[in-house]
Protein backbone atom coordinates (compact mmCIF):
# COMPACT_ATOMS: atom_id res chain seq x y z
CA UNK A 1 0.00 0.00 0.00
CA UNK A 2 1.32 3.42 -0.99
CA UNK A 3 1.86 6.08 1.62
CA UNK A 4 -0.60 8.97 1.74
CA UNK A 5 1.10 12.04 0.28
CA UNK A 6 -0.07 15.12 -1.67
CA UNK A 7 1.11 13.67 -4.98
CA UNK A 8 -0.78 10.40 -4.42
CA UNK A 9 -4.16 12.01 -3.75
CA UNK A 10 -6.36 12.54 -6.80
CA UNK A 11 -9.74 14.18 -6.81
CA UNK A 12 -12.07 12.77 -9.46
CA UNK A 13 -13.16 15.26 -12.16
CA UNK A 14 -11.37 18.16 -10.47
CA UNK A 15 -10.43 19.67 -13.84
CA UNK A 16 -12.21 19.29 -17.16
CA UNK A 17 -9.92 17.87 -19.82
CA UNK A 18 -8.81 20.33 -22.47
CA UNK A 19 -10.46 20.04 -25.87
CA UNK A 20 -7.95 18.56 -28.33
CA UNK A 21 -8.60 20.31 -31.62
CA UNK A 22 -7.18 19.56 -35.04
CA UNK A 23 -6.97 15.80 -34.50
CA UNK A 24 -8.80 14.56 -37.60
CA UNK A 25 -12.29 14.91 -39.06
CA UNK A 26 -13.78 12.09 -36.96
CA UNK A 27 -12.97 13.89 -33.70
CA UNK A 28 -15.58 16.55 -34.45
CA UNK A 29 -12.98 19.31 -33.97
CA UNK A 30 -10.78 18.55 -36.95
CA UNK A 31 -10.06 20.39 -40.21
CA UNK A 32 -10.75 24.04 -39.17
CA UNK A 33 -10.34 23.23 -35.46
CA UNK A 34 -13.57 24.99 -34.43
CA UNK A 35 -12.33 28.31 -35.85
CA UNK A 36 -14.82 28.62 -38.70
CA UNK A 37 -13.56 29.07 -42.24
CA UNK A 38 -11.34 32.04 -43.17
CA UNK A 39 -10.80 35.48 -41.67
CA UNK A 40 -8.71 37.13 -39.01
CA UNK A 41 -10.07 34.99 -36.17
CA UNK A 42 -9.17 31.80 -38.04
CA UNK A 43 -5.47 32.73 -38.27
CA UNK A 44 -2.92 32.11 -35.55
CA UNK A 45 -2.42 35.20 -33.40
CA UNK A 46 -5.43 36.77 -35.10
CA UNK A 47 -7.64 37.48 -32.12
CA UNK A 48 -5.43 40.10 -30.45
CA UNK A 49 -5.90 42.68 -33.20
CA UNK A 50 -9.67 42.63 -32.78
CA UNK A 51 -9.47 44.12 -29.28
CA UNK A 52 -8.43 47.51 -30.68
CA UNK A 53 -11.72 47.89 -32.57
CA UNK A 54 -13.79 48.08 -29.41
CA UNK A 55 -11.11 49.91 -27.49
CA UNK A 56 -10.83 52.74 -30.00
CA UNK A 57 -14.46 53.76 -29.45
CA UNK A 58 -14.04 53.92 -25.67
CA UNK A 59 -10.76 55.81 -26.08
CA UNK A 60 -12.46 58.43 -28.25
CA UNK A 61 -15.05 59.10 -25.53
CA UNK A 62 -12.40 60.03 -22.96
CA UNK A 63 -11.58 63.77 -23.12
CA UNK A 64 -8.04 64.77 -24.02
CA UNK A 65 -6.04 65.86 -21.02
CA UNK A 66 -3.90 68.96 -21.31
CA UNK A 67 -1.07 70.01 -18.99
CA UNK A 68 -0.44 68.31 -15.67
CA UNK A 69 -1.34 68.54 -12.00
CA UNK A 70 1.58 69.61 -9.87
CA UNK A 71 2.62 67.31 -7.02
CA UNK A 72 4.22 70.22 -5.15
CA UNK A 73 1.96 71.23 -2.24
CA UNK A 74 0.50 74.75 -2.33
CA UNK A 75 1.43 77.24 0.36
CA UNK A 76 -1.19 77.73 3.06
CA UNK A 77 -2.77 81.18 3.06
CA UNK A 78 -3.36 83.14 6.24
CA UNK A 79 -5.29 86.42 6.29
CA UNK A 80 -4.32 89.45 8.35
CA UNK A 81 -7.65 89.19 10.17
CA UNK A 82 -6.74 85.67 11.31
CA UNK A 83 -3.21 86.81 12.26
CA UNK A 84 -4.64 89.65 14.36
CA UNK A 85 -6.94 87.17 16.10
CA UNK A 86 -4.21 84.62 16.95
CA UNK A 87 -1.22 86.90 17.72
CA UNK A 88 -0.36 89.34 20.47
CA UNK A 89 1.49 92.67 20.20
CA UNK A 90 5.24 92.47 19.41
CA UNK A 91 5.06 88.70 18.82
CA UNK A 92 7.34 86.89 16.33
CA UNK A 93 5.16 84.98 13.87
CA UNK A 94 6.71 81.94 12.12
CA UNK A 95 5.12 78.95 10.36
CA UNK A 96 5.77 76.78 13.44
CA UNK A 97 4.07 79.31 15.74
CA UNK A 98 1.04 79.33 13.44
CA UNK A 99 0.99 75.51 13.55
CA UNK A 100 1.05 75.51 17.37
CA UNK A 101 -1.87 77.97 17.46
CA UNK A 102 -3.84 75.77 15.02
CA UNK A 103 -4.01 78.35 12.22
CA UNK A 104 -2.29 76.09 9.65
CA UNK A 105 -2.02 72.32 9.29
CA UNK A 106 1.47 71.83 7.75
CA UNK A 107 4.26 74.38 8.10
CA UNK A 108 6.54 72.38 5.74
CA UNK A 109 4.63 73.46 2.61
CA UNK A 110 5.07 77.14 3.48
CA UNK A 111 2.80 80.01 4.47
CA UNK A 112 1.63 83.10 2.59
CA UNK A 113 0.10 86.02 4.45
CA UNK A 114 -2.49 87.95 2.44
CA UNK A 115 -4.10 91.32 3.13
CA UNK A 116 -7.67 90.54 4.08
CA UNK A 117 -8.62 92.54 7.15
CA UNK A 118 -6.55 94.94 9.25
CA UNK A 119 -3.59 94.65 11.62
CA UNK A 120 -4.26 96.47 14.92
CA UNK A 121 -0.89 95.73 16.58
CA UNK A 122 2.78 95.35 15.62
CA UNK A 123 4.14 91.87 14.86
CA UNK A 124 7.36 90.48 13.37
CA UNK A 125 6.84 88.00 10.54
CA UNK A 126 9.63 85.46 9.86
CA UNK A 127 9.88 82.70 7.23
CA UNK A 128 6.58 83.51 5.51
CA UNK A 129 5.72 84.91 2.11
CA UNK A 130 3.77 88.16 2.41
CA UNK A 131 1.74 90.00 -0.23
CA UNK A 132 2.61 93.66 -1.02
CA UNK A 133 -0.58 95.01 0.52
CA UNK A 134 -0.05 92.90 3.67
CA UNK A 135 3.51 94.27 3.98
CA UNK A 136 2.14 97.83 3.87
CA UNK A 137 -0.49 97.12 6.54
CA UNK A 138 1.95 95.30 8.87
CA UNK A 139 4.55 98.08 8.59
CA UNK A 140 1.84 100.74 9.06
CA UNK A 141 0.90 99.03 12.37
CA UNK A 142 4.59 99.21 13.45
CA UNK A 143 5.57 95.64 12.62
CA UNK A 144 8.31 94.29 10.35
CA UNK A 145 8.98 91.43 7.96
CA UNK A 146 12.18 89.35 8.20
CA UNK A 147 13.01 87.15 5.20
Amino acid sequence: MAALAPHTISQPRARRKAKRVGRGIASGKGKTSARGEKGQKARSGGKAGLKTFGFKQSLQKVPKLRGFKSQKPKKETVTLAKLAEYSEANQVVTPHVLKEKGVIARPQSGVKIVASGTMPHAITVEGCLVSKKAVELIEKAGGKIVF
